[in-house]
């Protein structure tokens, strides 16, 4: 069957169609940056090769806020369903709970979801799919306040790190005021936006490098120094940290304080309240990355024992084997005596 159109032009169906294919053809080639643009910012695409920190950041301000709700709920309702990873080198028991996988589930499905070709590294490695999992936003009003230059950077640059569930032994014994949850993105093995969240104190701290901070850390430059030194270490290592801290800071005082969770303690740094933070053994970089970018993005210094940076790249290994130190003041100095006494 044909139409006959104006002048007598007959058109068949195929003519017709062939019609509609080219204009909907048209329509695509134009407004296709657009389109893109739009689903992308959104939803991800598995061939979107770059990405914007402040889009990632943004995302991990979102998720971690989420997770954290959960991770609280879970504690007040008793639903840990508490399992052994083992134990750590020093012989204390690793647990795992409810709280860390349903965490893990927010924080991973949430930035696989929103970008598909980023590296993702996380302290728990359940895998399950994102399908029908809706994608954090990419635009956070305080991260836009900030921004001052945002190019697009390379998906194999950029790596993410999380922690679902900082100081889970402590979330098991209800000493909740040391839990977080925590994001970190580092571009080429640099750490330059952290997120922090207190989940049971309804606090969030995060920071871009050269670019800002939240208002949680905004006038925190650590402490002014008394006469005592300040040095705060896990609670399972304090004894050790403080023969190491007396012998090498003597006759200065020293007061060490025991605590649960690199996220609270480099917090703790932040404040002021601590003047040090030690940490002798091996530790992980998901719990250390978030700590490490907001310390730097306000004048304070993370290292490992030796005075080298932590590299932060995801096909390195994710163990630090070499202690660490973070301060927000004469970093050099105190890690030399550290050093130096735990040699001796």
């Amino acid at each position: 069957m044909a139409i006959r159109g104006p002048a007598g032009v007959s058109i068949s169906n195929t003519g017709i169609l062939l019609i509609c294919v080219c204009v909907l053809m048209l329509f695509v080639y134009t407004f296709r940056g657009s389109i893109s643009e739009g689903t992308s910012s959104i939803y991800g695409s598995k061939y979107d090769r770059e990405y914007k920190v402040s889009e990632v950041l943004s995302a991990a301000i979102y998720l971690t806020e989420k997770a954290g709700r959960l991770v609280r709920d879970i504690r007040e309702k008793d639903a840990l369903e508490e399992q052994s990873k083992g134990e750590t080198r020093e012989g204390v028991n690793d647990p795992l709970t409810e709280g860390d996988l349903q965490s893990h589930r927010i924080l991973v499905k949430g930035f696989k979801k929103a970008f598909p070709a980023l590296n993702l590294v996380s302290e728990e490695h359940e895998e399950e799919s994102i399908e029908g999992v809706i994608p954090p936003s990419l635009f956070h009003p305080d991260v836009q306040k900030i921004l001052k230059s945002d190019p697009s950077i390379s998906a194999e640059d950029i790596t993410v790190w999380v922690d679902p569930l900082d100081a889970t032994k402590e979330y098991t014994e209800r000493l909740t005021q040391y839990v977080t949850v925590m994001a970190c993105v580092a571009v080429k093995g640099v750490p330059v936006a952290g997120v922090i969240r207190k989940p049971f104190e309804d606090k969030t701290y995060w920071a871009w490098v050269e670019h800002g901070v939240s208002d949680t850390l905004k006038d925190m430059h650590g402490s002014s120094e008394g006469d005592a030194l300040e040095v705060i270490v896990s609670l399972s290592h304090k004894g050790e940290v403080e023969d190491v801290a007396q012998k090498a800071f003597a006759p200065r005082p020293v007061h060490i304080t025991g605590a649960g969770g690199a996220g609270y303690k480099t917090i703790e740094v932040v404040k002021g309240t601590e003047d040090v933070y030690v940490h002798t053994t091996l530790i992980k970089k998901w719990d250390i990355c978030a700590g490490d970018a907001i310390l730097r993005a306000i004048g304070g210094t993370q290292t490992d024992l030796r005075g080298d940076e932590i590299n932060y790249s995801h096909n390195l290994d994710p163990k630090n084997e070499h202690g660490l130190i973070a301060t927000m003041h004469k970093h050099e100095e105190y890690r030399k005596v550290l050093q130096a006494a735990a040699k001796s």
